[in-house]
């Protein structure tokens, strides 16, 4: 569990570069970094610099926190996350969410890459996270529990903010972009899972897996944070085509996919700043 002198001091950090007072995280997953290029008066952190951070080495994360004014909303963005399959412990996967609640933050947008399970998706479409499994058997709060952090059992029956949700249903139909529902299945990785994996993540009841999300949301709920999921489905998960299958797919997907899901996410802002 974190200590909390090191989420403060990353948070004092944080609050030292700018006079901006952030409201919404947002955590960008792979490709979906250039929201973050539209922020207006952008500071910009790397993450090399705030105590404790850790560093991704993941393809298409920029490793930087960028604050300011995104559709008259103040923001506090990570340009790229941390995955567990880099060999980051959970702690470190969830440090950035427990800094943004120290920094006042109470809403968070979590964005991510992902392979489509429901046959009915196509690579390209956005998903709205309903729900997720945790197929990882890890939780990012074993250990001892800080009472002053959150709840030693916290529910998670309302983990996806439903108000939320429905303002993101709503831009969506006034942009004219699909946005599915769904649930998100957590998988370790790095490998991709194998057919039979898939197999059985369908019948479990996921509509999409990723290697990400789930731990970050797991610890906004513990913070008591209103969380709204949005992945941006890139591939159809394996054995569903015949075809292998690559990040550089992943990575060129999300390209494509990026106009829709930055319109909408901006959207989103929007209706949160009225």
């Amino acid at each position: 569990m974190h200590n909390i002198q090191e989420i403060n001091q990353a948070a004092q950090y944080i609050a030292s570069k700018t006079d901006a007072k952030p409201k919404v995280g947002l955590i960008l997953g792979s490709g979906l970094g250039s929201l973050a290029d539209e922020i207006k008066n952008p500071v910009n952190i790397p993450y090399n610099e705030i105590p404790f951070f850790a560093q991704s080495g993941a393809v298409g994360h920029a490793n930087e926190l960028v604050i300011g004014d995104l559709m008259g909303v103040t923001v506090a963005a990570m340009k790229g996350r941390f995955h567990y399959y880099e060999g980051f412990t959970l702690d470190e996967v969830t440090f950035p969410v427990r800094v943004m609640k120290a920094l006042g933050i109470e809403k968070l947008i979590i964005t991510n890459a992902c392979g489509a399970v429901n046959k009915d998706f196509e690579p390209g479409d956005l998903m709205l996270i309903t729900d997720h499994i945790n197929l990882t058997g890890a939780n990012p709060l074993i250990g001892p529990n800080n009472d002053e952090l959150g709840t030693r059992f916290p529910d998670l029956s309302q983990v996806y903010d439903k108000d939320l949700q429905a303002i993101a249903q709503q831009v969506a139909q006034e942009k004219d972009v699909t946005l599915h529902e769904g649930v998100y299945a957590w998988w370790t990785g790095p490998t991709y899972e194998t057919p039979a994996e898939i197999r059985m993540i369908r019948t479990l009841g996921a509509d999409a897996v990723g290697m990400s999300t789930v731990p970050e949301v797991i610890v906004a709920a513990h913070s008591n944070m209103k969380v709204l999921g949005i992945s941006c489905l890139t591939n159809m998960a394996s054995g569903i085509l015949e075809t292998p299958l690559s990040h550089q797919e992943v990575i060129d997907v999300a390209a494509k996919a990026r106009e829709k899901f930055v319109s909408l996410i901006k959207g989103v802002l929007e209706n949160l700043s009225a």
